[in-house]
């Protein structure tokens, strides 16, 4: 319909009343939703995540299927309830395949070494641009790393939950930043150079 604001008329559309988004959940894969608190069980192990800091109902509505919704929900609340649905999606991936991101080691003229230690749950980078002094970034709990034995110059990332997978490849490339100097010129670095998942 139309409203008439200081003499323009002005097209307002209907306020929706209840915005929902729907997860299909595969076979072998189990969800318990407690309140606001979701639970993903799979072959690869169980996450859990809290979403009570948004205003969404999350609601089994049969072992295969998810609903989170609002009511009369505006445009930013919408777009939150999509982000929970698709966070609770995430968390299905991550327990059926995994994620797994891998990443280049970029250097011009200073070779940089990075070694993996304590089992996979530190990387030690040692030589950017000749520096003496390592620098070291510890993975969260379910990411492990892992040298790439067939690639020269690359690690992995893997684990089950996206968002520490993914922050720790952000740590790892934000630990040797360039400063002081032309970034277009020097290029040296580490970079995420795929994003796949651990089993096919």
């Amino acid at each position: 319909y139309q409203r008439r604001v200081h003499g323009a008329f002005f097209e307002v559309g209907m306020k929706v009343i209840n915005h929902t988004e729907e997860v299909k959940i595969p076979k072998k894969i189990s969800v318990v939703v407690s309140g606001r608190k979701v639970k993903v069980t799979g072959p690869r192990g169980s996450l859990t995540r809290d979403f009570s800091h948004s205003q969404c109902e999350m609601k089994m509505v049969n072992p295969r299927l998810l609903r989170v919704g609002m009511w009369f929900a505006n445009k930013k609340q919408k777009a939150g309830v999509r982000s929970c649905a698709s966070h609770v999606a995430n968390m299905i991936k991550g327990v059926t395949g995994g994620y797994k991101y891998k990443m280049r080691f970029v250097y011009a003229h200073f070779p940089i070494n990075v070694a993996v230690t304590n089992e996979g749950r530190t990387v030690e980078i040692r030589n950017f641009l000749g520096e003496k002094l390592p620098r070291i970034v510890h993975m969260p709990k379910g990411v492990i790393a892992a040298r790439t034995e067939n690639v020269k110059d690359e690690i992995s990332l893997s684990g089950n939950d996206i968002s520490n997978v993914s922050q720790t490849a952000a740590q790892v490339h934000q630990k040797i930043l360039v400063k002081d100097k032309d970034i277009r010129k020097f290029l040296d670095g580490i970079y995420v150079s795929e994003k796949t998942t651990i089993t096919a």
